[in-house]
């Protein structure tokens, strides 16, 4: 049975591509929602961009028809607009005046005529006055990723026969000698994704176990388990898998997706690697580093800011700024005896152009070559976003994505639609990503941290 979805304008200025995402069904747009993209086409950044996109999709359109009326679209359904149904009454209470209102209206006014009307929305209070009003209504689920807890880890544990753990260094082994164990105690078997990282545990002993990683053939020891990139030391399991993802060189791992709470050493650890690749080796393996935060309140307004971009930046860079002064002093005794000296190696590092900071604005549209690019916060980022920065990126390029999806900043995104997760999801089993989770038990920051992750 055909449906009706009626598309609210925040859906379309976050996927611009929606129009073309309802198989046979009809789409009803709102006059509302025209009027709120015209206001929207001169906007900077993704949200204008994506309006302009969607104007040029609907003059398209309406070169083959009439809108009023109906225009079929290439997926089987039609796409018509509805005025805004001025003689539909409202539950009182509803000022007739709001956009958002309008929409409604254009929806009780279908209701009534059929029986299957949906609206679709990012806004949770518009859905909940559809509610109120009797009429169905949902997210755009397209770009979404599974719950958190469903969402791809990059990590998981397994059983191995005592025979064939005892030969592990030697010969790797097979993903069909390790298996799970259900609530019965029963051996299942283990679905393994191209570069995820393994915990194995002997079967005979629980005590005894090896770390791995999965190269799409075999279950291999990690490479480098041994370094201490800059001087830093794995704490724990998931900064071993970590640092196996940051050494490994850009031709083989050059996208690298890490999630996690604050405090479990993403950034410190990320520039950690970076640092060692750029001072340490005889030769670098990078050009530079390069770093940027997205923020929903900066991005688009950088250029009002007072200073030259360095200065218009710097705000966004002191959590990076902080994890550097741990590094370039790693005597904790003696690191702030001298703030100005503290402050003036890690400004040589900006200075000698080891380190280069950008606004997300822009790295977007750059080719970056040879560059270890580090996306801080890249939960706030919008799937677009997320992959225009991936399709970034130039040979010799290594492109790590930090964030948490817990901590969004942005009003259109959730844990499930973020940029980062989106990755992650469409990443997932590529040869060329490597993916870790960091636990909440893998938190490093301070005893104080830790105890507030397991009480708060």
């Amino acid at each position: 049975m055909q449906k009706t979805y009626v598309l609210d304008t925040n859906v379309l200025i976050q996927a611009p591509y929606a129009l073309q995402s309802f198989e046979d069904n009809h789409i009803v747009l709102p006059l509302a929602v025209l009027e709120e993209l015209d206001a929207l086409k001169s906007a900077d950044g993704e949200r204008g961009a994506n309006a302009r996109q969607t104007i040029r999709y609907l003059e398209v359109l309406r070169a083959q028809g009439n809108l009023i009326d109906g225009v079929p679209l290439p997926a089987g359904g039609t796409l018509r607009l509805e005025m805004n149904c001025v003689d539909v009454r409202l539950p009182e209470g509803f000022p007739e005046y709001k956009n958002d209102n309008r929409i409604l209206k254009v929806c009780q006014a279908l209701k009534e005529q059929q029986d299957k009307v949906v609206l679709v929305t990012k806004d949770i209070l518009i859905r909940i006055k559809a509610q109120v009003m009797g009429i169905e209504a949902e997210d755009f689920t397209t770009e979404q990723a599974p719950i958190s807890t469903e969402q791809y880890s990059g990590r998981c544990e397994v059983f191995v026969p005592e025979k064939v753990f005892e030969g592990f260094k030697k010969n790797g082994i097979s993903p069909h000698d390790v298996y799970q164990v259900d609530e019965d105690g029963q051996k299942l078997p283990v679905a393994l994704v191209c570069n995820q990282f393994v915990i194995l545990r002997s079967d005979q002993s629980l005590r005894k176990t090896q770390l791995g990683r999965f190269n799409g053939k075999k279950i291999i020891p990690l490479r480098y388990k041994r370094k201490k990139p800059y001087g830093v030391t794995p704490r724990n399991v998931g900064q071993y898998f970590l640092q196996e993802a940051l050494m490994t060189g850009a031709e083989e791992a050059p996208l690298v997706i890490v999630k996690g709470m604050a405090g479990t050493a993403k950034t410190f650890y990320t520039l950690a690697v970076g640092l060692e690749a750029m001072l340490e080796q005889e030769t670098p393996q990078y050009r530079k580093i390069l770093i940027s935060r997205p923020n929903v309140h900066f991005d688009d307004d950088i250029g009002f800011l007072p200073g030259d971009e360095a200065e218009k930046i710097a705000p966004l860079l002191r959590p990076v700024i902080d994890n550097l002064e741990l590094l370039v002093d790693q005597n904790e005794k003696e690191r702030f005896a001298d703030e100005c000296s503290l402050s003036g190696k890690v400004d040589d590092l900006f200075d000698r152009c080891i380190i280069d900071a950008q606004a997300l604005n822009f790295i977007r549209g750059r080719s970056v070559a040879k560059t270890y690019l580090v996306i801080d916060e890249a939960q706030n980022l919008t799937p677009k976003q997320a992959k225009g920065i991936i399709t970034r990126a130039g040979m010799g390029t290594k492109i790590i994505l930090l964030g948490d999806p817990q901590q969004i900043d942005h009003p259109l995104l959730d844990e499930r639609t973020n940029g980062l997760s989106y990755a992650a999801e469409k990443m997932k089993g590529s040869p060329l990503c490597f993916q870790i989770t960091m636990s909440a038990a893998e938190c490093v920051r301070s005893a104080l941290a830790m105890d507030a992750v397991q009480r708060m």
